[in-house]
């Protein structure tokens, strides 16, 4: 589903405008300069005084009690499920959730469970959504253990869950028994644009992880945070996948370095992507999106083009954007300004226009 070349055309120049995703940042001089300077230890034997810090951070931040420290959110979702589920239970999540679009096959593959896919506007779900869900406790049926919410729906649009509809649907969940787990990848990016802290927009989850890697600008690593028992279980699958680490600490001191100077300036991505989402509103054919978040989407089919037609003509002048569920996805991140967002609208209109 994702147009996405596995290299630039031949004859493009290097990209200058990269919307193709928030992943795409790159450290700061000071957080490079944190980098360097970070206390370090043998993560895995428990020696990394830098990585002790910014889960005990995450920990209070989340309002839960213990978290740990992985390579990316992909592996925080695979961990999750894999602690909360056994072999042949069933996840009850959005049809297009991270877990089910974008990892791979990993839940088939490594934890054994079924995903229930439930349809809603903008990834999202109601509770009366989850009622309708429930399955009759028989021998026939899977059993339900987790209900999974993705913060921001990314293929939703960015768009932000209301923090009632977040902690209706949990409570049907924790009614019927079930665990719950949020994919918070872009969970700061909600926090900001809804004024709402995060302990209070998660706490009706029992997990919860925040990636790193993508507004908040970090070269990798993404935080689980819950339970001191979920903590604790989900450190053997953290050792069974792989993800134990070593000088860790170089990457946490990143991390915190991006909670210290990277979270209040997240609401100039999201000025950045209504000024996108205005500009792309003025060229003829294009159906563009309302951007609660950094990301913004628009359907090209009305000017004429398609999603990999644009996306190469744009290489070609130096503009990346990538394509997710039939439209084109631009992201605006750390290091796309004001003035870029001007002349990307521009070149999207000499683009389409061929």
């Amino acid at each position: 589903m994702v147009h996405a070349p596995a290299r630039p055309p031949a004859g493009a120049p290097p990209v200058r405008i990269n919307l193709y995703s928030d992943t795409q940042t790159r450290p700061t001089a000071a957080m490079k300069d944190a980098m360097f300077r970070a206390e370090v230890g043998d993560e895995q034997h428990g020696d990394d005084p830098t990585v002790h810090a910014l889960c005990d951070r995450m920990a209070a931040l989340m309002g839960k009690e213990a978290a740990i420290f992985l390579p990316s959110g992909t592996m925080c979702n695979v961990v999750a499920i894999l602690t909360h589920c056994g072999k042949g239970d069933e996840v009850v999540a959005h049809e297009t959730a991270h877990i089910l679009f974008s990892e791979g096959g990993a839940h088939a593959a490594f934890t054994g469970v079924q995903i229930m896919p439930l349809k809603g506007a903008g990834g999202m779900f109601t509770a009366d959504d989850v009622r309708a869900a429930i399955r009759p406790k028989t021998r026939y049926t899977p059993p339900q253990r987790l209900l999974e919410v993705e913060q921001t729906a990314n293929i939703g649009g960015g768009k932000v869950w209301p923090l009632a509809q977040l902690n209706a649907v949990a409570a049907v969940a924790h009614g019927e028994g079930w665990a719950t787990h949020m994919d918070g990848a872009r969970l700061m990016n909600a926090c900001v644009a809804a004024g709402v802290a995060p302990k209070d927009m998660v706490a009706s989850y029992d997990s919860v992880w925040l990636d790193f890697t993508k507004g908040l600008g970090a070269p990798l690593g993404a935080v689980l945070c819950g339970s001191s028992d979920f903590i604790g279980a989900a450190w053997r699958w953290k050792q069974r996948l792989g993800g134990s680490m070593r000088q860790a600490g170089i990457c946490a001191a990143a991390c915190l370095h991006a909670l210290d100077h990277h979270v209040d300036r997240l609401a100039e991505d999201h000025a950045n992507a209504k000024a996108l989402a205005r500009g792309l509103r003025q060229i003829e054919g294009l159906v563009v999106e309302e951007p609660e978040t950094n990301l913004v989407f628009f359907d090209v089919k009305g000017a004429g083009c398609d999603v990999p037609t644009l996306q190469r003509r744009l290489a070609m002048q130096g503009v990346a954007v990538s394509g997710l569920g039939g439209r084109v996805r631009a992201c605006t991140h750390l290091d796309v300004t004001a003035p870029m967002i001007e002349e990307a609208i521009g070149l999207i209109r000499a683009a389409l226009h061929g």
